[in-house]
């Protein structure tokens, strides 16, 4: 599903993000990355989803090379890939339904697949009560399950989540990585992006850990030591 070979990516002047990157992630899995602030982690998030390019190396996801992507090509890469990120990102003058269909909307969806899909993500995620209430109505918790609803609307192959437990409390936590099991088990290649040991090391799944921009251990059913 997701191969990285040799990776690099270096921004100006000479600061290294990740360096010599080689991974293979196969479809289905959840892995987590993981590593102390600066080793390179959102760097290799944001080649996954293109808003990055590589210095050097070659990126495939589901045997697509992105490497080189066109700017024409991204919309469509991320119908395959969702992103959750760390702040949420929503609209506040759109409610969790408009929220969420806007992300449709953009990529020229038909009022009809709106109808269908907004109410089955919002299931999913337990927020189809709520599809009335404005973001300022809702916990925090509750604004990245929208986050997670709005980035499945396109049925993703992959699901890259940048710390998407960053500003919540351990019990939202825990349900928001529950719910990413829950994806997961969909069929759906979960790939989350962490610096928070207790949410790793509770998963019990694979674990790539970054140094200085390199991967420094890759191990299934791993714990992430400080």
């Amino acid at each position: 599903m997701i191969r990285l070979k040799k990776v690099s990516k270096t921004y100006h002047p000479n600061v290294v993000g990740v360096k010599g990157v080689s991974l293979h992630i196969p479809a289905g899995e959840f892995v987590s990355i993981v590593g102390k602030s600066g080793t390179g982690k959102s760097t290799l998030a944001k080649l996954l989803f293109a808003e990055e390019r590589p210095s050097s190396g070659v990126i495939e996801i589901g045997g697509w090379d992105i490497t080189h992507i066109h700017n024409r090509d991204i919309p469509l890469l991320r119908r395959q890939i969702g992103v959750v990120f760390q702040d949420f990102k929503l609209l506040p003058q759109k409610t969790v339904y408009e929220n969420v269909a806007f992300a449709l909307q953009v990529g020229g969806a038909k009022p009809r697949r709106i109808r269908e899909v907004v109410p089955k993500v919002l299931e999913i995620v337990g927020l189809h009560e709520k599809a009335s209430r404005y973001p300022r109505q809702l916990s925090g918790g509750e604004q990245q399950r929208v986050a997670i609803a709005r980035a499945l609307v396109h049925s993703p192959k992959v699901l890259v989540a940048d710390e998407p437990t960053g500003n919540l409390d351990t019990l939202n936590t825990r349900e928001i990585v529950d719910l990413l099991q829950k994806i997961n088990e969909f069929g759906t290649t979960v790939c989350l992006v962490t610096h928070d040991r207790e949410v790793v090391n509770r998963l019990k799944r694979r674990v790539i850990t970054l140094e200085d921009g390199k991967v420094a251990s890759d191990v299934e059913q791993g714990r992430y030591k400080l």
